[in-house]
């Protein structure tokens, strides 16, 4: 499955997200998913595998408990993709930043007596 097609489904997305908090066992993320998606514990088990299989996720045993984290190969395949069209928005953002930049010296200038 490519990676955009795991990250298209926004449980799998939200998945990460909790993830990117932190390891998380599979009790917590199908607690919270659960709770906000209305799903069962085996769709969210089933989530969680499509997220493995991928690569997005990374699990280890700790007793009986399975934890949760992100695997960042996948997350660095997309970035290396995305870097083709960065140039659309760098600018974009680098202009902004600079425009808060002067209204912050602006702001410091007017404030001075």
């Amino acid at each position: 499955m490519h990676a955009f097609d795991v990250l298209g489904d926004p449980v799998r997305r939200r998945i990460l997200e909790l993830l990117a908090d932190g390891e998380r066992t599979s009790g917590e993320v199908t607690s919270v998913i659960r709770v906000e998606f209305g799903i069962s514990q085996p769709a969210v088990s089933q989530h969680l595998k499509v997220l493995r299989e991928a690569g997005f996720a990374v699990v280890r045993p700790d007793g009986t408990r399975r934890l949760y984290r992100v695997g960042s190969a996948p997350l660095q395949e997309i970035d290396a993709w995305l870097d083709r069209f960065r140039r659309f928005w760098t600018p974009h953002l680098d202009a902004l930043a600079t425009e808060i930049a002067r209204g912050r010296r602006a702001r410091r200038t007017e404030e001075e007596p």
